[in-house]
């Protein structure tokens, strides 16, 4: 089975849509973060402001006085980065993305109005636009065993070559409120993760998984 990037994301709102056209797989872009972020400042270096060493936002982004950030990081316009936030470098993140109260976010490619709002942690991970996880969601990045994390799609197994690597979600994915999503985990488009859920694997478009083994179509009323 191929890998079909159509079933996550339509690449409207993404920081660096070219990066995933000359990549094989869609986690393999998150190891050029920090060219990108270069990239975009010196195309553009008036349309960005830099808060502190390495970080760079866009124009009407809010960013609290306790934030706290390692860069190299950079936000887009009218995005809410509120008390408690935690920014821990190779971020790229679109317009109107919300990290909120300790939330804490690293190795992370965000596209336009992703919201992080409440207790959640993001780590190498891709999230679609208007994806949002609900408070204390968790992406889960790291095996206990150590071992690099291996992608499942159906019955094909794919190795990422990663030690760390945490989810795909695609545009519009909702995550419940302290769901766990283990690492590879894939979810795609207007798909929901019910909370206290925990979930691996690969969660086809447009379903509600209840659990790993509980995966029905979506049907909106």
């Amino acid at each position: 089975m191929l890998l079909k990037i159509s079933e996550f994301f339509s690449f409207e709102g993404c920081p660096c849509p070219e990066a995933f056209a000359r990549a094989q797989y869609p986690w393999d872009v998150l190891c050029m973060i920090e060219d990108l972020i270069d990239e975009l400042v010196q195309k553009d270096p008036g349309k960005f402001r830099q808060i502190t060493q390495g970080v760079w936002v866009g124009a009407r982004t809010k960013v609290a006085d306790t934030a706290h950030f390692y860069g190299p990081a950079l936000f887009g316009e009218d995005c809410d980065i509120r008390p408690g936030a935690f920014v821990r470098g190779n971020v790229l993140a679109g317009d109107g993305v919300v990290l909120g109260n300790s939330s804490e976010v690293k190795q992370a490619i965000l596209f336009s109005r992703v919201q992080l709002p409440h207790f959640n942690y993001v780590g190498d991970s891709i999230l679609g636009q208007s994806a949002h996880l609900g408070a204390g969601a968790i992406i889960s990045n790291f095996k206990s065993t150590k071992e690099n994390v291996k992608v499942r799609l159906e019955q094909e197994v794919l190795e990422t070559g990663l030690r760390k690597f945490g989810a795909i979600l695609g545009d519009q994915v909702e995550v419940g409120c302290n769901a766990v999503l283990n690492p590879g985990t894939l979810v795609g488009r207007g798909s929901i993760v019910y909370p206290l859920t925990s979930i691996r694997g690969s969660i086809p478009p447009g379903m509600i998984c209840k659990g790993t083994d509980q995966v029905v179509p979506y049907l909106p009323k």
